[in-house]
């Protein structure tokens, strides 16, 4: 642990030296121009086009992960307009998830929902997410979780699951005082943990079909996002638990497990490579997971968590990089598109969940700024 620990100091001091102070003004700047520019492209959005059905839909898990980005810069920027927008989408979904009942992509859009409900105490708000959640709990799926195996999705048996259905489970419970479904959640991640976390590494492999798969450098296949994915998940769901939870001590140690591993991980660029342990696999900025990661950094140490003095150079460093990712205009790029592994990207590349994983960034680090 020493040597661990020691590694990560000597690391933070010598990324310290090139990352700049930050101040309030300049990250709030950054956030409205990205935000304002990803409204004005909603609409386009929506209608792109993609080999992957539905996977731009409003109710979708990539606009879902945007509108979490969009709810804490509409906390931020204290604009109604914002709030606006996100309503305006509830309304036109009816409040409902997306069509299939036990994939949890399906009830991203759901984060957003309950952020409105715990606003504005409008019960419709929420109703067909708690419809939704009491289906699943009650016809409860009984698969394995290896990829191969047909019908593994309706389980959480995929690394992104845990940014897109728990934090839901674990919102609504504390919402509505109902532990039920906190107590389902944590039965289904602790299936999850057991099928993808390696320890040795402090990292989650995409899913199942990864265990043997090695990059050129013969380390194994870790993909940033998919990492990302997780941290950001586990702090929503850390976030929702009480102190006197008994398994919160659990998800914050993993937390600060993953943390640490990933803080040694940041390029010289401020960026996290597509594949954490061969960056030479794809050498191109990686915004989407970077925008995650920086996410995770700084809301560990916003909440005590991570060591101030160690992390603070590297999410500095990290929501630099990601600034450098953002044209004149607001528009992101360097995100990685759609898919399920390490892969190329190029900087006219933008994807709204890259924007949500910016505006999550933004929303933590403005708390680190002067």
């Amino acid at each position: 642990m020493k040597i661990k620990l020691s590694a990560i100091f000597v690391f933070a001091f010598i990324i310290s030296c090139s990352a700049t102070q930050l101040n309030k003004k300049d990250v709030k700047i950054q956030m409205k121009k990205v935000a304002d520019w990803q409204i004005l492209h909603f609409e386009e959005s929506v209608n792109r086009e993609s080999s992957f059905k539905g996977s731009y839909a409003m109710w979708s898990w990539t606009q879902g992960a945007m509108y979490v980005g969009m709810v804490q810069w509409a906390k931020l920027s204290g604009e109604d307009k914002y709030w606006d927008f996100l309503k305006g989408v509830g309304t036109k979904l009816q409040w409902k998830p997306g069509n299939r009942t036990f994939n949890g992509d399906d009830i991203c859009v759901s984060r957003m929902y309950l952020e409105l409900f715990d606003k504005y105490k409008q019960k419709e708000m929420i109703q067909p997410t708690i419809t939704r959640l009491d289906s699943i709990i009650a016809f409860r799926p009984n698969v394995p979780l290896d990829i191969s195996v047909k019908g593994n999705n309706a389980r959480w048996s995929w690394a992104d699951a845990i940014f897109m259905a728990p934090p839901v489970f674990f919102k609504l419970s504390k919402l509505s005082a109902n532990a039920k479904y906190k107590k389902f959640a944590q039965q289904e991640l602790c299936a999850t943990y057991d099928t993808l976390y390696v320890k040795s590494d402090s990292l989650f492999l995409r899913d199942t079909s990864y265990k043997n798969k090695r990059e050129k450098n013969g380390k194994r296949v870790f993909w940033a996002r998919g990492n990302g994915w997780v941290v950001g998940g586990l702090l929503s769901i850390i976030s929702n638990l009480p102190n006197k939870d008994p398994n919160k001590a659990k998800y914050i140690q993993l937390f600060k497990e993953m943390t640490s591993k990933i803080a040694t991980l940041q390029g010289k660029d401020g960026f996290w490579a597509a594949s954490l342990l061969d960056a030479g696999a794809y050498p191109v900025p990686e915004s989407s997971s970077t925008g995650f990661m920086t996410y995770a950094l700084a809301w560990g140490i916003n909440q005590g968590y991570l060591d101030r003095k160690v992390y603070t150079p590297i999410a500095i460093k990290g929501w630099n990089a990601l600034v450098s990712a953002v044209e004149k205009d607001g528009k992101l790029g360097w995100a990685q598109s759609i898919g399920a592994s390490p892969g190329a990207t190029k900087r006219g590349n933008s994807e709204v969940y890259a924007v949500g994983s910016f505006l999550c960034a933004g929303s933590e680090v403005y708390k680190l700024a002067k």
